[in-house]
């Protein structure tokens, strides 16, 4: 009984261990969908009140759909998780897509 005990403490704790090292991986994974959403839905906003031209938007949709792909890529070599560098690498280039996105939206520049 006691020896059965420990060896469920031991479970416990090891699954507990594991679990709070992936799970801010599991979380950076999808921190970097939900940007890529908002980001779409920032894309469709400045098409629909012609804000941005069909040259920004082809722009900002295909560095979006980049983005994507690299994360797609990133997550199957590593078994539905991103490393450090490579959430760091995917959040440095929303940021740059974000600012081209308010840049584009915001320039003299109109759909005719």
């Amino acid at each position: 009984m006691l020896i059965t005990k420990a060896l469920v403490t031991k479970t416990l704790l090891g699954t507990a261990l594991f679990a709070s090292c992936v799970a801010p991986l599991a979380a950076s994974a999808g921190e970097v969908e939900n940007r890529i959403h908002n980001e779409n839905a920032r894309i469709n906003q400045g098409v629909r009140n012609g804000s941005l031209t069909y040259g920004e938007y082809r722009r900002v949709d295909g560095s979006l759909d980049h983005i994507q792909v690299e994360r797609n890529r990133d997550l199957r070599r590593n078994d539905g998780h991103l490393t450090r560098a490579e959430d760091i690498r995917l959040n440095r280039q929303e940021n740059n897509l974000s600012d081209r996105i308010y840049f584009d939206k915001h320039n003299i520049n109109r759909q005719h």
